[in-house]
């Protein structure tokens, strides 16, 4: 089955109500990726940040996404993100507009010195347009100029010609756009009808209409069901009564709809709580499928195993609501026969009155004169509902609502029918529960599958590379990337966490305010004059709130932190380390008290590392990146093909430096390739202060 890549504009129409929700939203900022990815940062009072992603290039998608998934802003903003951060910076999300029921939708932002509107074209090659309020073009991503239309900066925007919505047209104008076509009943409400191939076999499939019957052999009872179910999408896509899904095929994601679609009733599916979120696993799950195997990053079962026990649990709770629902309908049930008499009293009263065309006014006055008189009858009747003539009964405590056209007998088999319904609602979502459940142990198996397979190409990749001399290697290919966090102090942990210290005040200071964040844990020495020391539960464009940092990549920091501090400096091997959470450390100082610039005040319990060793050495890295790196000695020995370790020792840093530097030139058989990745200022970057020497020199 061929991938979705492209909303339809049943997708559109949904979106658009969905959209509007977020209205009053605040736009922070504006990133252009590349020449099609456009993502707007908001937020909103009630539902927090909002991140929406608009992409018109190979894929064609608007949603708002988990903002745990959306990428690194780019570096530097090209001229349309600026003019957007420009016009769009706190301004208010009004809301969004389908145009017709074209792939168009319109975005609109208020702020009080101007308007501006965002128009997105998910049709031929897809186009974003900005437009003042006068629907001025300011600038596009594409400038279109044809025959039917221009869009150009400068330019009044001009939509396309308005086509048919077959959502909102009635039964004889259906008929005649029907019998307009020589094709066959799909084809003709494809086309003639603008739904697209999709939908078009959908609602003949609904409808229970041969798709390929040609349109004059079709009848009108054939035309009544068609449009029929066309009326009822329209309805349950403008009251935003939605049950969105993602339909999978082999494990790879292939489509996803507002509602479901029963062309796909045997395809493996998900239910979604919003559209929006359906659309960012799906498009999300479309990227990872389009990435190479050996590049794919490892699927987040933790979350999908979380999603389907909140599903179940969600699935429970509506089996116990439909138990107590199809309880109480059987309970008014049997109300009515406990209290036949009464009720066929109050029936025949009622029937009555209305013969004699007494209206309703009149009829409610009449029982409360009844009420006042202490007559059971009228004084168990609490509501009146004169469109649907009914009434409402209190019987015994249980209140029940009566139709007074018909008699006793059906009116309770009318609460009988209704606790079957339930039940059988019931029944359906016992079913739906032991597929999630399965669904659940699918996700556990393949969990497992993917540990195995990780394993077994860790232990393969681990032995290529214990089999690759690099030290002997004539020619060493130099591959480095520059990282955020290199003007620090830097390591990373054998279980890959990144753990930054600070070199001075200014760092110190920095490190707090800018890269402390829920989920890191801070360390420091017990004595005064050591580095402020973050493990960094995720990167800073990522949440780290749910990780938990193991004991190890603790430890690991504890020796990192002590290694860099006047521990070392003043000649010692070990000294005390404390550890705490990224909100108990505060910049603000108790009552009295004042603190010096690089200092903060710690609030609350501390987990102490005793007694910990200092450890440092320094070492290559030749694959996946060539550098040098340095740090506690356990990591390093495992990341380089080469290392030297160090202790407090008489001889100044830039000593060790130069005697680590020749010693790695005589080590690898590329001397040019030392050269070009490592130096003695280099390698002293990642010495501790103070005086050192070689370990067992």
């Amino acid at each position: 089955m061929e991938q979705k890549r492209e909303l339809t504009s049943v997708d559109l129409r949904a979106l658009a109500g969905e959209l509007s929700t977020y209205s009053g939203a605040k736009v922070d900022k504006a990133y252009l990726y590349g020449d099609d990815l456009l993502r707007l940062k908001m937020r909103d009072f009630d539902q927090g940040r909002v991140e929406l992603m608009i992409e018109v290039g190979e894929s064609k998608r608007i949603h708002t996404a988990d903002p745990d998934r959306v990428p690194d802003a780019p570096e530097r903003p090209p001229n349309f993100a600026k003019m957007l951060r420009s016009r769009l910076s706190g301004a208010d999300f009004v809301g969004a507009k389908q145009y017709g029921f074209d792939r168009i939708l319109t975005l609109e932002f208020d702020r009080d010195d101007e308007s501006t509107k965002i128009v997105a074209e998910f049709f031929g090659d897809g186009n974003i347009a900005v437009l003042d309020p006068s629907n001025k073009v300011i600038d596009c991503l594409e400038t279109v100029r044809l025959k039917s239309r221009t869009v150009a900066s400068g330019s009044q925007y001009e939509f396309p010609e308005e086509r048919v919505n077959p959502l909102e047209i009635d039964f004889n104008t259906f008929c005649h756009y029907m019998d307009e076509s020589s094709a066959d009943i799909v084809r003709t409400l494809a086309t003639q009808l603008d739904l697209g191939g999709e939908w078009a076999e959908e609602i003949c499939t609904r409808a229970g209409v041969t798709k390929t019957k040609p349109i004059e052999e079709a009848t009108e009872q054939e035309y009544e069901a068609l449009y029929w179910e066309l009326d009822a999408l329209g309805n349950r896509l403008s009251d935003l009564t939605l049950d969105p899904q993602v339909y999978y095929e082999d494990e790879k994601p292939v489509n996803v709809t507002p509602v479901p679609m029963e062309e796909y009733a045997s395809v493996r599916k998900e239910q979604h709580p919003t559209f929006n979120a359906a659309l960012d696993e799906y498009f999300t799950g479309l990227e990872t499928a389009d990435e190479e195997p050996e590049t794919r990053q490892r699927p987040d079962f933790e979350s999908e195993i979380e999603k389907q026990k909140r599903i179940i649990q969600q699935q429970e709770q509506a089996i116990e609501d439909f138990e107590q629902q199809a309880e109480t309908e059987r309970e008014r049930a049997e109300a009515l026969y406990a209290d036949y008499g009464l009720v066929d009293e109050i029936i025949s009263t009622i029937q009555n009155a209305r013969e004699q065309e007494m209206s309703w006014d009149e009829i409610e006055a009449l029982l409360d004169e009844g009420a006042d008189k202490g007559i059971e009858a009228a004084d168990s009747i609490t509501n009146l509902d004169p469109e649907d003539n009914r009434v409402q009964i209190s019987l015994d405590s249980v209140e029940v609502w009566v139709d007074i056209t018909t008699g006793v007998e059906h009116n309770a088999d009318q609460h009988y029918q209704e606790a079957k319904r339930i039940e059988e609602k019931k029944e359906g979502a016992k079913k739906a529960i032991e597929n999630t459940r399965k669904e659940l142990e699918e996700v556990k198996q393949r969990k497992q599958q993917w540990k195995q397979n990780d394993q077994e190409k860790d232990t393969a990749e681990k032995a290529k590379k214990e089999d690759k001399d690099w030290l002997s290697d004539p020619s060493i290919p130099v591959r480095k990337q520059d990282q955020w966090y290199e003007r620090f102090r830097w390591y990373r942990t054998r279980d890959g966490f990144l753990v930054i210290g600070g070199r001075n005040a200014d760092q110190n200071e920095e490190l707090v305010k800018k890269y402390l964040e829920p989920g890191d844990r801070f360390l420091h020495t017990q004595v005064r004059g050591g580095p402020v020391t973050i493990i960094k539960a995720a990167d800073p464009s990522e949440s780290g709130k749910n990780v938990t940092i193991p004991e190890q990549a603790e430890q690991e920091a504890a020796k990192f932190a002590a290694s860099y501090s006047t521990i070392w400096k003043e000649g010692r091997f070990e000294g005390d380390v404390y550890a705490v959470d990224h909100d108990q450390v505060s910049k603000t100082p108790e009552s009295g008290e004042y603190l010096e610039k690089g200092g903060f005040a710690i609030r609350g319990d501390r987990t102490y590392y005793r007694d910990t060793n200092v450890d440092v050495a320094v070492g290559i890295t030749c694959e996946p990146e060539t550098r040098v790196i340095g740090g506690p000695s356990d990591g390093i020995k495992e990341e380089t093909v080469t290392h030297i370790e160090v202790e407090p020792g008489r001889y100044a840093q830039g000593d060790v430096a130069k005697r680590i530097y020749r010693e790695f030139q005589e080590r690898f058989k590329d001397t040019s390739f030392v050269r070009s990745i490592a130096s003695p200022d280099l390698i002293q970057h990642f010495l501790p202060p103070g005086t050192s020497r070689i370990k067992d020199q």
